[in-house]
């Protein structure tokens, strides 16, 4: 969109928050840059330049503005529609791997060459990806600095800076002010509340959002030690890299307030990540419900509650392991199911505020169970160890980075996947907006009363006019069926 001009200079003048993440714009006057959405008197046109990215920005010289905090911006929609290299390699670079396993391990993982992945980054966003992944670390600072009262060495290393030094110099060059001078500035702010051992951080996302089927969905179906719902907040545990975390999210209405516990302040990038990709807060929702509306049928669904995100997971492995329990069976049976595995191979954890006693268990952890140790039928104890020796033996990756149509290929092959199971994965677990489940028993009632034929086939058919956002479609036919997933928790 930045090499729309004439586009980006009209949402600048009306300061359009939906196009926040969108692009970026540089003053050349003032050598600072913003998002569309910021509260100052807009530049004359002439001294407006426009980039993909903060970190082309920064990369061109320009510093982030103070006023509106551009690096602060939902991240672009792009990477929520696309699977292609670029998209894939923006959820890594999010995901902090370039700072963990460097731009070869970025490459590896997406099947390129580095200096690939380098000239489509560069021809697509203006930076490579270590000027990406550097923007990420001067953003995941800042959080640090503000929140916590982390030594400012500690602070560096944790937000994966090599040195002090490279440290103090982004954080100046960015934020036109030194680390002592941001905590200060911070201090200063009322709604800064320092909680030992806790982060506390906004997550912005575009509005409208609709909280009620985002956290209903995660509250009706949270496995008992690893999620609860609790004081307004859906808290669960976190596996991460370096330790493992608490996250409690609680919806606003202009944005997700996050509270962080880790054990290990490097997990920050990380986690912020998976909290995002969970509750889906990069969708553009006005772009999903103007395409949608165009259906008469969901046009009043639509209306009756824009902005409905879909409920994703922060692990794809864990979620698929949890689909093939939940097949043929109700919510609460998947529930039980899923708590067992968890009590017996779970790694147990401490929970401050209580409620929470376990990690969901690895893939790895769970290829020794004993499958006659299992509540369930023969076949779904084959398909749930046939999964599981897959995932812990890296032959089936089910990560934000995976190519969409080969996992549903991989998955389709194993045995006991049906087209419900791997839609549902495809949906949740590796972000497709494109998935559709037209088996799932509450989309054929949902159709029935619409007035619609609920075979498979015919569902499908008319789904072809929801692409690209068929994924979304569902969570508007959901709301048909009086379930507890449509409601926010009391």
């Amino acid at each position: 969109m930045h090499t729309d001009t004439e586009r980006c200079v009209r949402a600048v003048q009306s300061k359009d928050a939906r196009f926040d993440g969108w692009f970026f714009t540089a003053v050349l006057t003032t050598r600072i840059y913003c998002r569309p959405s910021c509260p100052v008197v807009p530049p004359k046109t002439r001294n407006m330049t426009f980039y993909p990215s903060a970190a082309a920005c920064q990369q061109a010289g320009f510093r982030a503005c103070k006023r509106c905090r551009p690096d602060t911006s939902p991240g672009s929609p792009e990477w929520n529609a696309r699977a292609d290299a670029v998209a894939r390699a923006m959820r890594l670079i999010q995901d902090g791997v370039v700072d963990r396993e460097g731009v070869p391990g970025l490459a590896a993982r997406l099947g390129y060459s580095a200096r690939q992945i380098e000239r489509q980054l560069l021809a697509e966003l203006g930076a490579g990806p270590l000027a990406l992944a550097r923007a990420q670390r001067a953003q995941t600072a800042r959080l640090l600095i503000e929140t916590t009262e982390l030594p400012m060495a500690q602070v560096a290393f944790a937000a994966g800076f090599s040195s002090i030094r490279t440290f103090n110099e982004t954080v100046r060059e960015v934020f036109a002010l030194a680390p002592g001078d941001l905590r200060t500035r911070a201090a200063r702010s009322p709604r800064t509340t320092a909680v030992p051992g806790v982060i506390a951080l906004r997550l912005p996302y575009r509005a409208p959002l609709n909280p009620s089927n985002l956290f209903g969905h995660l509250a009706a179906t949270a496995v008992p030690g690893v999620e609860e719902w609790r004081d307004g907040a859906y808290r669960r545990t976190l596996t991460l890299p370096y330790g493992h975390g608490v996250v409690a999210l609680t919806p606003k209405p202009d944005h997700i307030a996050c509270r962080l516990s880790l054990t290990d302040p490097r997990d920050l990038t990380r986690a912020i990540s998976r909290c995002r990709w969970l509750l889906d807060l990069d969708a553009d929702p006005v772009a999903v419900d103007a395409q949608l509306r165009t259906d008469p049928l969901l046009a009043p669904l639509v209306d009756a509650g824009p902005g409905r995100r879909v409920p994703r997971t922060v692990d794809g492995a864990e979620f698929a392991v949890r689909a093939v329990l939940g097949q043929q069976v109700s919510t609460a049976a998947a529930r039980t199911h899923a708590a067992r595995l968890v009590t017996a191979h779970g790694v147990p954890v401490d929970d401050p505020e209580g409620g929470l006693t376990h990690l969901f268990p690895t893939p790895q952890a769970l290829a020794e169970l004993d499958p006659e140790a299992l509540a369930l039928p023969r076949t779904r104890r084959t398909t749930l160890t046939t999964l599981v020796a897959a995932l812990a033996e890296d032959r089936l990756r089910l990560d934000t980075d995976t190519d969409w149509e080969r996992a549903r290929a991989e998955l389709a092959a194993l045995p006991g996947f049906g087209p419900w199971t791997v839609e549902s994965i495809a949906m949740r677990s590796l972000g497709d907006p494109d998935a559709f489940l037209p088996t799932d028993l509450g989309i054929r009632r949902a159709a029935e009363r619409l007035g619609l034929r609920a075979t498979p086939a015919a569902l499908t058919a008319r789904a072809a006019d929801w692409r690209p956002w068929r994924a979304y479609a569902v969570q508007y036919l959901w709301t048909v069926d009086d379930h507890p997933i449509n409601h926010l928790p009391a």
